[in-house]
């Protein structure tokens, strides 16, 4: 048998050949490409400096990055706020077209982020198209 796959991203991917038999539970630690947490929001932050923002909502932007780096500070970051802040940033993000226009730029940091929170970033990445 043959697999023929471009790309897969996920906890626990099988590729089976026949029958799988599994016992005890698979498990599998979302790793952000080498890259820890704290420096995706850097470069989250870098990226949304990096483009131009209305004045309406920069503001309110900041403020939620600067919550989120405070939260991944810690040595064990609350998932569910950090989901929430991300949330909150992509919304702003889009309405005011900047995911569109910056692109990858600001997709990229967004997706590793969200691909880190597991479940929970799956709304983020549905809305950066992921």
């Amino acid at each position: 048998m043959v697999f023929n796959i471009g790309s897969q991203q996920g906890g626990v991917v099988n590729n089976v050949a026949g029958n799988q038999s599994v016992h005890g539970g698979q498990s599998a630690v979302f790793t952000t490409g080498g890259q820890d947490v704290r420096g995706l929001v850097r470069r989250l932050r870098e990226s949304i400096e990096r483009t131009a923002l209305p004045p309406a909502i920069e503001p309110e932007v900041r403020a939620e990055l600067d919550s989120l780096e405070a939260e991944v500070a810690g040595p064990e970051p609350d998932r569910e706020a950090v989901a929430g802040r991300l949330g909150r940033i992509t919304r702003l993000l889009s309405s005011a077209g900047a995911l569109v226009t910056a692109g990858t730029a600001l997709i990229g940091p967004l997706g590793a982020l969200a691909g880190w929170l597991g479940a929970l970033g799956q709304p983020i990445l549905r809305a950066i198209g992921g």
